[in-house]
């Protein structure tokens, strides 16, 4: 069955008027949470005393940047000179036999040390004092023709004297002696030769050092003058370092080296961690490299531990100078603009403020700064890329700095009301749902 016509208006006001409420509700709702959405927008930003027009903060604040800082101090600083060098004997010497012959027996171990004057190898003598026999025998055979010339010669000069003999004999016998005088002095000479040459016999040590490997073994026969010897010696102790100096640290050098001043060398590892010794500069090369603008220096080592190797690859370390009490400051602190250096300081109120400097020496890890900044001054050492001029910083590992004032006051209240105003916004949205 239809319903009756007159039960139709009743129904659609009923539910006209429910419609109405549901939708007041809705809207009060809505008005609601857009109300608090703007008071905790202005809670956050216009707290009283912190950035209300009210407050003597006067303005929003900003927070602070946490930055690593550094104290500047004053340290003595050594100026060096890095460079790699090669470490190269005091003198290396080849053993060369002076006299052919059969190498009858070898005295020295490889690798042994050896002093100057020590005997090393013994070739077969026997020849040489054959020799020397020879031209000994020599010597006295002429010896004997002269004294005999020589009494003849003096009775004839005599004879000569009393008319007894022509002149002409007498100068023959004055030659005679003359020539036998000359035959003499050649024999001496020989006989010098056999014994130099039996001496040469004997191969001794031309310097003292390491002696390295062999080159020959005994039984073999040797040619004097023969280039690759019986072994090479290499004077190890002292020991030098030749490396290379910027054309600009050769004024530097000299006027030190020339006024007597040692210029300590330190010589280390591949890794410039360990101190193999401890030298002196000795000198520079008398002209400089055109390719590299570079020039040789030398270096002098004791190497009484053994610890450099001829021809060692090594670091070296020269220190041309000492600065006293240079103020220094970590080398992460000093910064580059267009113009020039600069650092952040760090003021007693937490606020920074750029300084320009002028640096020197610089190591790996720290700077000296010779002209704008004093010691016990702090600089920023991390963070500085973020800040501005009068920026509030909180020091890395410490409490954050406060305002001065009502300005802390000010920043209190804000945080209290910031939370506040969080509960009841938590409060309402536990209302709405």
């Amino acid at each position: 069955m239809s319903p009756e016509p007159s039960s139709t208006p009743s129904r659609m006001r009923r539910l006209t008027r429910r419609q109405k409420i549901i939708g007041g509700v809705v809207a009060a709702l809505v008005v609601a949470a857009l109300a608090l959405v703007v008071v905790r927008s202005l809670g956050t930003e216009t707290a009283p005393g912190a950035g209300g027009p009210g407050g003597p903060g006067g303005g929003r604040r900003a927070a602070a940047t946490t930055v690593g800082v550094a104290t500047a101090a004053t340290a003595d600083v050594p100026v060096t000179l890095d460079a790699l060098g090669t470490v190269t004997p005091a003198a290396t010497v080849t053993v060369r036999p002076q006299v052919s012959g059969v190498l009858a027996n070898v005295y020295f171990s490889e690798g042994q040390m050896v002093q100057k004057g020590q005997v090393l190898a013994q070739i077969d003598p026997r020849p040489f004092q054959a020799t020397l026999t020879q031209a000994q025998g020599q010597l006295q055979q002429n010896q004997a023709q002269l004294a005999s010339a020589r009494v003849t010669l003096t009775r004839y000069e005599t004879l000569q004297q009393q008319d007894s003999i022509a002149v002409q004999q007498v100068d023959t016998q004055r030659a005679l002696v003359q020539q036998l005088e000359g035959a003499v002095t050649a024999n001496r000479g020989a006989v010098q030769a056999a014994q130099l040459n039996l001496g040469f016999a004997r191969i001794v040590a031309p310097a003292s050092g390491r002696i390295g490997l062999r080159v020959v073994d005994a039984g073999n026969y040797i040619a004097a003058g023969d280039a690759g010897g019986i072994a090479v010696i290499t004077t190890v102790t002292p020991i030098d370092i030749e490396f290379t100096v910027p054309q600009a640290q050769i004024g530097p050098i000299q006027q030190r080296a020339y006024s007597g001043e040692r210029l300590q060398v330190l010589a280390l590892d591949t890794t410039r961690t360990q101190t193999l010794d401890t030298g002196v500069f000795s000198t520079l090369n008398n002209q400089i490299d055109g390719t590299t603008g570079t020039v040789k220096g030398k270096a002098r080592f004791p190497n009484v531990s053994g610890a450099l190797f001829p021809s060692q690859f090594v670091n070296i370390r020269m220190t041309l100078e000492t600065l006293k009490d240079a103020v220094t400051v970590p080398s992460t602190a000093v910064r580059q603009n267009a113009n020039s250096s600069f650092v952040w300081i760090v003021g007693d109120d937490s606020k920074v403020s750029q300084r320009t400097v002028v640096t020197g020496v610089a190591t790996t890890t720290t700077v000296v700064v010779t002209s704008g900044l004093k010691a016990g001054e702090k600089v920023i050492t991390e963070g500085g890329d973020r800040l501005t001029e009068g920026a509030l910083v909180t020091v890395a590992g410490q409490a954050r700095p406060h305002g001065q004032g009502g300005g802390q006051r000010g920043q209190g209240r804000a945080d209290g009301r910031g939370r506040g105003q969080g509960q009841n916004a938590g409060q309402a949205q536990g209302q709405g749902r």
